[in-house]
């Protein structure tokens, strides 16, 4: 946890969380070191209150029911997306729950799972069941980099066999997206400085691979999945007439950067933006999973325990720092 942002992150003992009426808490079995932890610790989310527990992609067994949850009993293997729904406003009635207007975040709006135990409420509407055959290491990143990139290619970039597609940034997210667009029958280029993130991206699907964006066009859906106003106008400029942009990664403290807009209209480009992807939306990923077309541990780069993890948090802001698959945190 830390107390400022910033601020030191410290290993603590600290009490229980309590269980909500409408939620569970779930005995952590493994959580997934993300750039978004980092984001939130530098404080480029000023609303997340202070002292804070990060971790926001999990999955563990139920220890805890709500009297009001009915769907879920001690015992139960599960995730949840990132974006914890409400499942009663305007946007969850049309089932876009990763739009919540009432959402909460673990390790963001309350205390995340870089811990023993986690809460979360509207346990009926948020928790997912992990399937047996699916590893606590592949599956702490289903809540949010997986997830996302599945929804960012499949319903938001909506790729389609036979395309051209560009990945900007090659960690967690990115290498996911290479993984999924390459198994819906696209031809990726994966981008990104580091060589040993290129060499990933080749191992897990991409036709190419490319230190920048430099010399590269014609791209029918580019995403974005590092997160800078530098890869965003770079990945809008791969693009053809009528091309797609899709935006996942967070852009940390420059939320307002300049879009080359002139450009967009001209050529008719689309601009999109991706936010996790809904509870309702797993079973389709899942499915995928089961029959081998995706296999996201494959992405898994390294495990390390609990107590590695400030150190590691804190160096995520290091160039280079996302290099070599997703780091899971085994508590």
């Amino acid at each position: 946890m830390y107390e400022r942002f910033g601020g030191p992150i410290e290993l603590r003992d600290v009490a229980p969380p309590v269980c909500p009426d409408d939620g569970v808490v779930v005995a952590v079995a493994a959580t997934g070191l993300c750039r978004s932890d980092w984001h939130g610790w530098q404080g480029h989310d000023p609303d997340i209150p202070l002292p804070s527990v990060p971790g926001h992609e999990l999955v563990g067994t139920v220890v805890e029911v709500g009297a009001g949850v009915t769907r879920w009993s001690p015992g139960d293997r599960v995730t949840a997306p990132f974006v914890c729904a409400c499942g009663t406003c305007r946007s969850c009635r049309r089932g876009d729950h990763q739009v919540c207007e009432r959402q909460e975040q673990p390790g963001f709006t309350h205390a995340g799972s870089f811990a023993d135990l986690v809460a979360l409420r509207h346990a009926d509407v948020n928790l997912v069941a992990v399937p047996d055959a699916v590893s606590d290491e592949a599956a702490a990143g289903l809540g949010c980099r997986f997830a996302t990139a599945y929804r960012a290619v499949t319903a938001v970039g909506a790729v389609q066999a036979g395309e051209r597609v560009a990945v900007h940034g090659c960690g967690g997210v990115g290498l996911a997206a290479v993984m999924i667009a390459a198994a819906r029958g696209a031809s990726v280029v994966g981008i990104d400085p580091s060589a040993t993130s290129r060499a990933l991206a080749l191992d897990v699907g991409a036709a190419q691979v490319a230190e920048s964006a430099d010399g590269l066009d014609e791209i029918d859906c580019s995403l974005d999945a590092f997160g800078s106003p530098a890869t965003m106008r770079a990945s809008i400029g791969t693009l053809r007439p009528r091309g797609r942009h899709v935006q996942v990664g967070l852009l940390g403290a420059d939320v307002d950067p300049a879009v080359p807009m002139g450009a967009v209209v001209a050529r008719e480009l689309q601009v999109l933006g991706s936010h996790g992807m809904a509870a309702h939306e797993y079973p389709a990923m899942l499915a995928d999973i089961a029959a081998g077309r995706l296999a996201p541990q494959r992405l898994l780069g390294e495990v390390i325990g609990l107590a590695d993890a400030p150190g590691r948090l804190a160096d995520l802001g290091r160039p280079g720092a996302g290099a070599g698959g997703v780091t899971v945190i085994r508590i």
